[in-house]
């Protein structure tokens, strides 16, 4: 399990720096020039005259040397633990994200337990149940979830419900330090919202497993035992058939990250997806390179995490 464990963190370091050089690049093609941005800027403000030094702004942003030599002056800084400063105010692009990063992570945490809490569930009951009203009823929730876009979902919550009721989801933060209450009853629209698509295809998944287990022949061979259907179905289908799913989850996180951005930027939420959206749309490059780092890391580190998890799933497997 050492040498395993090893190994896979020595495999991480290729993988994040083609993922790094990879934005680090895309994030110079966006359109429009930070510098045009910031001088336009500086030249609106009350009491601006004279002419403003684009060079001495560039110098100053570091944007004075080829993308190259940016890339590794970021490269070393990022191995000290430092990301960098910010474009825009001025705080460094580690205090940036400190401070937005609690809010997403407790919504993408939030959205994966309330998928599974959905999806497991009903996905298994579909497979034992196969052809009933309750399997239609839990076919069809799961095709309305990964149908129906979370973005639209989001938007009708914020629309009708204030129309109709005069009510709307709190739009201020409240801590889960301060409120426990309060802070869940804040996320939980918002992660149900995030956690549909997650939960239907979760759903369909789980019952696809479930049907192929529950037809092999150490299924077969504990029913003839006379073993009652709770112990056969959550003690050795449902354990077996879970080591598929898991994986799936695993791929499913990249586009729960991509939908918090909506999600957060919808239900006005501070996290690092609507940090995203604000860099990007200010063409600050620290931040954005700051941001993608933190995520492919954090995707990289569950699916080692999802990888670990298939020796407690299933004995047979051995990280050797």
């Amino acid at each position: 399990m050492g040498n395993y464990l090893f190994r896979r963190l020595i495999y991480m370091i290729p993988t994040l720096l083609v993922v790094t050089i990879i934005i680090f690049g895309l994030v110079r093609m966006v359109p429009g020039d930070v510098i045009d941005q910031m001088v336009a800027e500086m030249a609106s403000q009350p009491g601006a005259s004279g002419e403003i030094d684009r060079a001495a702004i560039e110098k100053e942003l570091g944007l004075d040397v080829p993308v190259y030599v940016q890339y590794v002056r970021w490269l070393g800084g990022v191995v000290q633990g430092d990301l960098g400063d910010s474009f825009k105010g001025f705080e460094t692009v580690t205090e940036k994200i400190g401070s937005r990063l609690p809010v997403t992570f407790e919504l993408g945490l939030l959205a994966i337990v309330v998928s599974l809490f959905i999806a497991i569930p009903v996905g298994v009951y579909s497979a034992i149940r196969q052809n009933s009203m309750g399997d239609f009823v839990g076919r069809t929730t799961a095709i309305a979830f990964m149908s129906v876009p979370n973005f639209w979902v989001g938007t009708m919550i914020m629309i009708y419900p204030a129309v109709w009721f005069r009510w709307s989801p709190p739009m201020e933060v409240i801590r889960f330090t301060e409120d426990p209450t309060g802070n869940l009853g804040m996320f939980f629209i918002p992660s149900v919202v995030l956690g549909m698509a997650m939960a239907g295809s979760t759903m369909r998944m789980t019952r696809t497993m479930m049907l192929e287990v529950l037809r092999q022949d150490f299924i077969r061979t504990a029913w003839s035992k006379g073993l009652r259907e709770r112990i056969v179905v959550m003690r050795h289908a449902t354990r077996n058939a879970l080591i598929p799913v898991v994986t799936w989850i695993g791929f499913q996180l990249p586009l729960l990250v991509g939908g918090a951005v909506v999600i957060e930027t919808i239900f006005g939420l501070p996290g690092t997806g609507r940090l995203l959206v604000d860099a990007l749309g200010e063409r600050d490059y620290p931040v954005v390179i700051g941001i993608a780092l933190v995520i492919a890391v954090f995707v990289v580190f569950v699916n080692l995490l999802i990888d670990l998890t298939y020796g407690w799933l299933d004995p047979r497997v051995r990280h050797e």
